[in-house]
């Protein structure tokens, strides 16, 4: 009798591609995130992307990184985890999961907080010693939301687009 195959992927490999695909579509020339929300029946219910608001032309406004924050992104880009939350399917949202490419600041903590995602899988954390993910992370554990760091299961995953 034919097994089922041994090559599959484990739901966190295949969540984190997604949101991992999800920041490339980020026009952003020095950070990308992605971010995919999952309800508790391993369902996608929403996907984001850092980015400019909608219908804002990406050549209309700043993607430096220094200056006065008049002249930066800072104050125009909406964050992966925001926008997967607006593009969410609100009913599925929660109790629901979020993988995220990077650690979400406090502002993007209190809205998985408010929309009650009850945990989150992040890729990478190199603002762990900022004061806002240190508040993230504070908030987190205030409100019973566990944070896991992302350990893959396969180190590499091929998509043939041709197929």
């Amino acid at each position: 009798m034919l097994g089922p195959r041994k090559d599959f992927l484990c739901k966190d490999d295949v969540f984190m591609a997604v949101a991992i695909t999800m920041a490339r579509l980020s026009k952003d020339p020095n950070t990308q995130v992605g971010a995919c929300i999952v309800d508790a029946n391993n369902r996608i219910v929403g996907t984001g992307y850092n980015g400019f608001p909608c219908g804002i032309d990406n050549s209309k406004l700043p993607w430096d990184r220094d200056g006065k924050p008049y002249d930066t992104k800072y104050l125009y880009v909406g964050h992966a985890e925001e926008n997967a939350i607006d593009n969410s399917e609100k009913s599925r949202i929660c109790n629901s999961r979020i993988y995220v490419t990077l650690f979400p600041c406090n502002a993007c903590a209190i809205r998985i907080i408010q929309n009650r995602i009850k945990e989150i899988i992040y890729m990478s954390d190199i603002y762990h010693d900022t004061d806002s993910c240190k508040a993230s992370r504070r908030m987190f554990k205030l409100a019973g939301i566990k944070a896991r760091k992302f350990k893959p299961e396969k180190d590499e995953i091929i998509i043939d687009l041709r197929c």
